[in-house]
């Protein structure tokens, strides 16, 4: 095989002839259905422990099983599309994200519930890098692809805010249950479209073996490194569990590299490596895991915690950063063929961090929505802009057949970073809470989570290294862009920890 720095990617037109922008639409509503997941129980999670009986510990796993096991199949997702086929898998992921959904609607105890969230991480690790992989072989290089990409980037990334407003709709109107049971129609459509608008893979290609070894330690190594960051600052990081999971996670990951040097038919192709634009992406998708992913997450503790919103109330407000992210994608398409992915996401890079700036410094005690607004303004279309740059730029040079291999690699670079930075910005926000209660708590809470923020948009800086690190565009500004291919979408943070008890009436997230 042609290295994968060398050989671009190509495109085989997996999508029905008849009706492409219906087939985009599809992979674009399959990208909103999973990211809308991370942040729609949001805002349900006190309903839920009330109704459920949870504990504060308990609650946090609602959210963190799913991120967590979401993030330790995404290789396998990956290189199962690669290899087993991109609709079958595009189906099987509807399959199992539809049935845990519907096992958590129907939930009544934590243990069910929890199931469910892993079943449901585990769909969506499936579905994510097959979706990814259609878009990035059904469309010619240039602008086509940009336009394509900047149509699925905008449905990912509206999920994020989309599911804090969906989530508090849902809950206000119908029940916590509805968060989940809403997902089953949607992927009964999903699956049975897919039928019609995506074509029948193909056989499966011989010589091409699955790498079981690689399979086991990687996905076990993952998970259990995101469980050990993830679960690091609640239960500590002297604790047994974190400890054991942390070792093993360096022990099996060390045996998964050197598996994937010698394997002939590796989960995860090291010589992806000496692609200078995967490299690049990687470091920038990680440290915007570390720092932008976050903000949303210290956002919507502020309006609940601080503020004092309901969850309609908090789910509406961030109806004002949906629509800015989606002018931000917009942005991005322009950008990317007139000046390419490097500056682009140098633009992104620094409206995410002076967005976040703004937002600290209107995250105060006696504010308001309008005192964050200028922020969520700057930050929403930084948001917008980086998520389809640095994901196309992740799949740059890669061979068609990789491509949901560079997904799967994309997304467990986010995931990491992410569970990272959100351990090390709710330490941040938690410092000087103590035993403080009633009003000094509220105040406390918002210096915190200030702070959190703050950090977080110094951190953001630090991606402009990897930007720099990208090629520069070879073409004339009116020329098509370099070929860019999606690698995942955006995922929310996992939550380790409670960061404040009124934030969310006593239930931990």
């Amino acid at each position: 095989m042609t290295s994968a720095s060398v050989q671009p990617p190509t495109w085989n037109k997996p999508l029905a002839r008849k009706w492409p922008g219906l087939a985009l639409a599809l992979l674009a509503f399959s990208s909103l259905i999973t990211s809308l997941d991370f942040t729609v129980v949001y805002v349900a999670l006190p309903d839920i422990a009330r109704e459920v009986g949870l504990s504060a510990h308990t609650t946090q796993w609602v959210v963190s099983a799913y991120a967590i096991f979401f993030g330790g199949f995404l290789l396998l997702g990956g290189r199962s599309a690669d290899l087993l086929g991109r609709r079958r898998m595009f189906v099987l992921g509807m399959i199992l994200f539809g049935g845990a959904s519907l096992l958590g609607g129907l939930a009544t105890s934590p243990a069910t519930l929890i199931a469910a969230r892993v079943i449901q991480g585990v769909g969506g690790a499936v579905l994510f890098p097959a979706t990814l992989s259609l878009v990035a072989t059904s469309f010619p290089e240039g602008r086509e692809r940009v336009r394509a990409l900047a149509v699925w980037a905008m449905a990912g990334a509206g999920g994020l805010s989309l599911g804090a407003l969906l989530g508090g709709v849902l809950t206000h109107a119908f029940g916590w249950q509805a968060v989940f049971l809403v997902n089953v129609p949607l992927v009964v459509i999903g699956a049975a479209a897919a039928f019609v608008l995506l074509n029948a893979d193909g056989t499966r290609e011989r010589g091409r073996s699955f790498d079981l070894p690689g399979a086991l330690t990687g996905t076990i190594g993952v998970t259990l490194l995101v469980f050990a960051i993830a679960q690091g600052p609640e239960s500590g990081w002297g604790d047994p569990a974190v400890l054991v999971a942390g070792a093993l996670s360096i022990v099996l990951l060390a045996v998964f590299l050197g598996i994937e040097a010698r394997s002939k038919s590796p989960l995860m192709p090291l010589r992806l490596f000496r692609n200078r634009n995967v490299r690049a992406a990687l470091l920038v998708i990680f440290v915007f895991g570390l720092s932008m992913q976050n903000i949303v997450y210290f956002l919507t503790l502020y309006f609940q915690g601080v503020l004092g919103y309901s969850a309609l109330q908090g789910g509406l407000a961030f109806l004002g950063l949906s629509v800015v992210i989606g002018a931000g994608n917009f942005l991005a398409e322009r950008l990317i063929v007139r000046i390419g992915n490097r500056p682009t996401l140098m633009i992104a890079l620094l409206l995410g961090a002076g967005g976040g700036v703004l937002l600290g410094a209107g995250m105060v005690a006696n504010g308001s929505y309008w005192t964050v607004l200028a922020g969520i303004l700057v930050y929403g279309l930084g948001m917008g802009t980086i998520f389809p740059t640095m994901f196309g730029a992740a799949g740059t040079g890669v061979a068609a057949e990789e491509q949901g291999t560079a997904g799967g690699m994309a997304n467990t670079a986010l995931q990491i970073g992410t569970s990272a930075g959100l351990a090390l910005l709710v330490g941040a926000a938690n410092s000087d809470l103590g035993d403080l209660t009633g009003e000094a708590l509220r105040v406390a809470t918002a210096d915190g989570l200030r702070a959190a923020v703050y950090i977080a948009a110094g951190f953001t800086l630090l991606g402009l290294l990897g930007a720099l690190a990208l090629p520069k565009l070879r073409t004339s500004p009116t020329a098509p862009a370099t070929p860019i291919t999606p690698a995942v979408t955006p995922a929310t943070p996992v939550t380790p920890g409670t960061p404040t008890d009124s934030a969310i009436n006593g239930a931990a997230v």
